[in-house]
């Protein structure tokens, strides 16, 4: 597939800068597991990243970012709230509960994200020992429906969670798209926040493949390295994702990437918007969109320009735009979605 589509940001490449950091750190030895002087350095950027010292770690995927993370709040009896939009709720199978030994609670939501009622409301709920006792709260930002929380809005949830006693995780897999919406700092969205455990993303922001836990609470995951090799996330040759991310956060280039997503996403926003057979679900806040188009579309429009539906009873289909996503890739695919429009009428 050499035609860029509005399928994922898992389908873009990786950024020429980040390749080139690949390619450079690809010789001569290097102490392996992480001993090596670019994991080192690719941590003292993250802490420079959020202005003080943080814990690190560098695992394959998001999954695993999001559950070796969880794993700072496991307890067998417990619970994680979440979203009912939640990745670690729809997309990462059963590996959630087999790593995490928990349950997932997820909480019904308007356009991805949670509500300090609905948070209130499932913490809550208990029936003393009959029912798992909730001992983290999962937040996504932005969240799967491509909508954005405010700084304000995830300050209230954090500070229910703790008043509560419960730890706070965010996955961040497109945590650029969101600080790019704001205008803020990431050290404002996540550590002046609350959060105490990130998922920072680095595929979907422009990496070829992995992914970073952040440790912002002190003392919090002080056994990560052996969740890390229990769950089979401890890379032999780690220079090679932490040049990587060196790449990625070397001038906000993990920024620059999220901006130029975003602005594709708000153009296609603005070119299909008035059209009157597609029909837009959720805010337009990051980098994707949500919309609902006639069923007898879809599948031509899949065949032409391929994209993945959300929920076909519905006729809801997800357009998800990437850091190499451009203005012309926008053109193409709204000329291909007005034809295919006549031709099935």
């Amino acid at each position: 597939m050499s035609e860029r589509t509005f399928a994922s940001d898992n389908f873009a490449p990786a950024h020429p800068k980040v390749m080139e950091a690949i390619v450079a750190c690809n010789s001569g030895h290097a102490m392996a597991y992480g001993g090596d002087d670019l994991t080192k350095k690719a941590q003292q950027a993250f802490s420079k990243l959020f202005g003080r010292d943080v814990g690190c770690h560098f695992v394959f995927n998001g999954t695993a970012a999001n559950l070796t993370a969880l794993m700072a709040f496991q307890k067998s009896y417990g619970s994680v709230l979440c979203s009912d939009a939640a990745h670690i709720a729809n997309d990462e199978s059963t590996a959630p509960e087999r790593f995490l030994g928990m349950r997932l609670s997820p909480i019904a939501t308007e356009h991805g994200k949670i509500s300090p009622e609905g948070l209130r409301a499932a913490l809550g709920g208990a029936h003393g020992v009959h029912h798992p006792v909730p001992v983290a709260l999962s937040l996504t930002q932005p969240t799967e429906l491509g909508t954005v929380y405010t700084l304000d809005e995830l300050k209230t949830l954090t500070a229910i969670a703790h008043e509560h006693g419960l730890g706070v995780h965010m996955d961040g897999a497109r945590l650029g798209c969101a600080v790019a919406t704001l205008g803020c700092t990431v050290k404002e969205m996540v550590a002046d926040t609350g959060i105490d455990i990130l998922s920072f993303g680095g595929t979907k922001q422009g990496m070829m493949c992995g992914e970073a836990v952040i440790v912002l609470k002190p003392g919090l995951a002080e056994e990560f390295p052996y969740w890390q090799k229990h769950a089979m996330q401890l890379a032999s040759k780690m220079r090679f994702i932490a040049a990587q991310f060196i790449a990625l956060l070397e001038d906000d280039l993990w920024l620059d990437n999220a901006r130029r997503a975003n602005a594709a996403a708000a153009a296609l926003k603005k070119a299909v918007e008035p059209l009157p057979f597609v029909k837009i679900a959720h805010p337009v806040e990051a980098n994707a969109l949500f919309v609902s188009l006639p069923p007898a579309l879809i599948e031509p429009l899949q065949n032409e320009t391929f994209f993945w539906p959300w929920d076909l009873s519905k006729g809801m289909v997800r357009w998800m735009c990437a850091f190499d996503s451009d203005v012309e890739d926008v053109e193409r695919f709204v000329a291909t979605l007005k034809r295919l429009a006549e031709s099935v009428r």
